[in-house]
């Protein structure tokens, strides 16, 4: 049987992130993947030519995820494009404070809150986010933030660059970096859609000597110290001395029996969206771009400005409605409705420019984050049992969202490579 030294479950983005740490430093490495294609939830479907990504996808500038991906020799294509910003409030569309003239302009607050706004941005910029308490979102947000409206503002940023809604629960510290972050650098959206990043992290990954097996359901991992036997749904078996369950939390529970997973599957707190995406023939009204919900959990943006997702001339349009963890009973025809209404208010006679659409009912965003209640942070190394790592979002050691899962695939890479010459 042939030796290997590695063998990864999944193929989203921490997991083709290990194998490529792996790779490069000589260790043969096998991944398997249930799916006939990869990149979980990293896929871009194309529908009669438009690439929709699953949901609203951004991947941001001053975050984990990019140094890595330069460290592995992938080019990440696409922009930023700044535009104005608007908010939905009381169901008007309203220009959103970002810059000074926007703040002056704005109908929402009175001239000693635009003077308060102004404070609060300049405060996120230049704190340090490291001394920042474990506290929740919401603690921090009532004890710095008077008024009730630039509360509303403040919430409707911090759902919009985590893509959570969940401020009783959400660690202030990780949210606020994330906030910084965007204030600063900003996002991009990526040409062709993130398929493009895990079709470039597979080649790389096989040119590297990487053996990527689709389409391979792993039935079970069976621990027989120091080896691992990895059973697959068609009989076939592997053994290597270390595992990386790239997966979520119910299926790495599933795999193997491990006190450590079932605890912290116990503990984790999935964050879902209900996402509809339009391809248009042209968008109805261009001031409309990127818009935040005040006092609703929604959030509209055209991928298309920045991004080449679509035909020329053509739009592709995302709107996401957030869940609130706390209530798991969503209704997916109200919450449809609920944004085909919005797309009315921002889009009016967008029904006529409609070439084609992607409706996805309950989208898991995250499979964990960090909260104030968690016991963390979690992995790589899964205690209990010697050789096994996990990798993913909910792997994340307050990293958020693609940062958390890339960074936890390098992270168990890394533990891996080290433990290997501490044998040696």
């Amino acid at each position: 049987m042939e030796k290997i030294d590695v063998v990864i479950v999944g193929s989203g983005l921490a997991g083709l992130t290990a194998a490529n740490y792996l790779a490069m430093e000589g260790k043969n490495v096998v991944v398997f993947e249930k799916a006939n294609r990869l990149g979980g939830r990293s896929m871009t479907n194309n529908v009669n030519g438009a690439l929709f990504n699953i949901g609203a996808h951004a991947l941001y500038k001053g975050g984990e995820a990019i140094p890595i991906f330069k460290e592995l020799g992938i080019e990440i294509r696409g922009r930023n494009a700044l535009v104005q910003t608007h908010g939905i409030w009381k169901n008007k569309a309203v220009p959103f404070a970002t810059g000074l003239g926007s703040l002056l302009n704005s109908p929402l607050f009175s001239w000693s809150e635009k003077f308060q706004f102004t404070q609060l941005i300049i405060q996120i910029w230049k704190m340090n986010i490291d001394k920042v308490m474990t506290i929740s979102l919401r603690d921090w947000a009532e004890k710095e933030i008077k008024s009730p409206m630039i509360r509303h503002y403040f919430y409707a940023l911090c759902r919009t660059t985590t893509y959570t809604h969940a401020p009783n629960l959400q660690q202030a510290r990780t949210v606020l970096r994330q906030l910084q972050r965007t204030l600063k650098t900003g996002v991009i959206y990526v040409d062709g859609g993130w398929e493009t990043i895990v079709s470039d992290l597979r080649k790389k990954a096989e040119n590297l000597g990487v053996k990527i097996k689709s389409h391979y359901k792993v039935e079970r991992v069976v621990d027989r110290h120091p080896l691992k036997t990895i059973r697959c749904a068609n009989n076939e078996t592997f053994e290597t001395e270390n595992v990386i369950l790239a997966v979520p939390p119910n299926e790495a529970c599933r795999l193997i029996e491990s006190s450590s997973l079932l605890s912290w599957k116990e503990q984790a707190v999935p964050i879902t969206a209900t996402a509809l995406d339009f391809c248009l023939t042209h968008l109805p009204n261009p001031d409309h771009q990127f818009v935040l919900g005040l006092d609703q959990p929604i959030f509209f943006t055209n991928e298309s400005r920045a991004a080449k997702v679509c035909k020329e001339g053509n739009v592709v349009v995302h709107l996401i409605k957030y869940h609130d963890p706390s209530c798991s009973d969503y209704d997916p025809h109200v919450n449809k409705e609920q944004l085909e209404k919005t797309m009315d208010l921002l889009q009016p006679g967008w029904r006529n420019a409609l070439i084609t659409q992607q409706f996805l009912p309950k989208i898991t965003v995250v499979h964990d984050f960090s909260r104030i209640d968690r016991q963390g942070p979690i992995g790589p190394e899964v205690p209990s049992t010697q050789g096994l790592y996990i990798a993913g979002d909910w792997a994340c050691h307050e990293e958020l969202l693609a940062d958390g899962a890339v960074a936890s695939g390098k992270r168990a890479a890394i533990k891996i490579l080290e433990k290997s010459k501490i044998l040696v």
